[in-house]
């Protein structure tokens, strides 16, 4: 089979792009031009085929593919889980889980805690993707460590959220099995070779899965990072892989306009550097989608937020992620979007089929003024208000596009995930910075070393020491 028959394939569950709102024709001067399009195509040109050369080094690009080696371990995995727990919590931090947080809410059900393993037949998702005491402290008071199964999730096993964690969990879990059944209460995601879990497994014989190398974090939910919570809460992890795999495909075109992912960064790259457009608004038309904007504003947040020395002048370069949810945050921020600054993009996220229809009852049908609604569903509302909302901004003359997702499934979803990490890659690329390093993060990794008293970190808590005294002037 050919690639181009190929990537033809499923093209009914094929994610579209329209993107004719970011242009001046439709919105005006904020807009960008035919003729500023037109001159970025050798810059994407070069972009793609940057990427394409690095491919090798970017090994979250081909997790489609060496992933499905491991699928019958990690399902085979998911139905112990499943059997044995009622709580499968993970224990992680950015995007060890931001992914598993947006993929349990895309396709199980929207309350599937709530409705317990005798109707899901899957245990209740916890991810604790944060350190605040009363957190940690609420999820033991709901848990039955009898029933619970853990999974750590730190590629280098060092990161202090997750390790912390990690030891309250296991103090408690030794402290009421004892060594001998630990594994079968706990679950390793880390590095095949290196890192503390790995010495950490194998002391305790646990059961163990491995982040590929060339996968960071925010690339790393089509690995068992994401895979495995996936599979426990009853997501066709396969499925998923397909979606990316056809992602891929599509992203190869040679032809700018149709490479969407390529399309993608070039309209944020030209909003940034022409026209001032240094945030970017992600605003899905779906609950289900409400945390693809949190993975998303990660994604695209520490990728793209840096700085390098250019001919002796330091050059800052990113576009400031905002997260917002159609319908609700029309009410609390699309004022500012219609009658504010030119200073952003807005990426609306359309549904085409949900997966329930509920209908509006006649109730009031002496009340002309509400009684309108009735007769029609929720379905139509939403996407009613979508597309008056994409209205108002485009008339505002606001840059605007929207990602249209045939219907919310495991297939569509990982064509999306895949759309935005390739974006990211181009948009990298671009602007001549490296997307897959995070010197800011590390930063302050190390200051929170130091003040624990890490050894080997005395030297970072001298200059802390050092910077700590304040002018009370300045304190009210």
């Amino acid at each position: 089979m050919n690639e181009k028959t190929k990537c033809a394939e499923s093209s009914a569950l094929r994610i579209r792009i329209d993107y004719n709102n970011m242009l001046s024709t439709v919105v005006g001067e904020h807009g960008i031009s035919p003729a500023e399009l037109e001159a970025m195509h050798e810059r994407l040109a070069s972009a793609r085929d940057a990427v394409d050369a690095k491919r090798d080094s970017m090994r979250w690009r081909d997790l489609y593919i060496t992933e499905r080696a491991n699928l019958s371990a990690i399902l085979e995995m998911a139905e112990f889980v499943r059997y044995r727990a009622e709580n499968f919590v993970v224990l992680g931090i950015g995007g060890s889980a931001l992914g598993p947080i947006a993929v349990q809410q895309a396709i199980a059900h929207l309350h599937h805690n709530d409705l317990g393993k005798a109707v899901t037949g899957c245990p209740r998702i916890f991810v604790e993707d944060n350190i605040d005491p009363e957190r940690m402290a609420a999820l033991l008071d709901v848990i039955d460590l009898d029933k619970t199964v853990f999974n750590v999730i730190t590629k280098s096993g060092s990161t202090s959220e997750t390790m912390a964690q990690l030891l309250i969990a296991t103090k408690l879990l030794l402290d009421r099995f004892g060594e001998k059944d630990l594994r079968e209460h706990l679950i390793v995601t880390t590095d095949k070779e290196k890192g503390n879990l790995v010495g950490i497994a194998k002391k305790y014989d646990l059961h163990t899965f491995v982040v590929p190398d060339g996968v960071g974090g925010r690339f790393s939910e089509l690995c068992p990072v994401g895979l495995l919570p996936a599979a426990v809460a009853g997501i066709d992890i396969s499925a998923m892989l397909d979606g990316a795999e056809l992602m891929d495909c599509i992203c190869t075109n040679a032809e700018v306009e149709k490479n969407p992912a390529l399309m993608l960064a070039g309209l944020e790259v030209l909003a940034m550097e022409k026209h001032g457009a240094n945030i970017g608004v992600l605003m899905p038309y779906a609950d289900s989608l409400k945390y693809i904007a949190d993975w998303y504003a990660q994604l695209w947040a520490e990728s793209l937020g840096k700085k390098k020395l250019e001919g002796g002048r330091m050059l800052r370069f990113g576009q400031t992620p905002v997260k917002s949810l159609g319908v609700t945050d029309q009410h609390s921020q699309v004022q500012l979007y219609t009658d504010g600054p030119f200073d952003k993009t807005i990426t609306f996220i359309g549904v085409e089929r949900f997966r329930r229809t509920v209908e509006i009852p006649h109730v009031f049908d002496d009340i002309p003024a509400v009684s309108f609604l009735s007769g029609h569903t929720l379905n139509e509302l939403i996407n009613a208000e979508r597309i008056a909302t994409e209205h108002a901004v485009t008339a505002s003359g606001h840059m605007n596009k929207t990602i249209l997702l045939p219907e919310v499934n495991e297939f569509t979803l990982g064509q999306l995930l895949m759309l935005f990490e390739l974006q990211t890659a181009y948009a990298g690329e671009l602007l001549g910075i490296d997307a897959f390093d995070q010197p800011g993060v590390e930063e302050g990794k190390n200051a929170t070393y130091a003040l624990l008293g890490k050894p080997g970190y005395e030297d970072k808590l001298k200059e802390l020491q050092g910077r700590s005294a304040k002018n009370d002037k300045y304190v009210i």
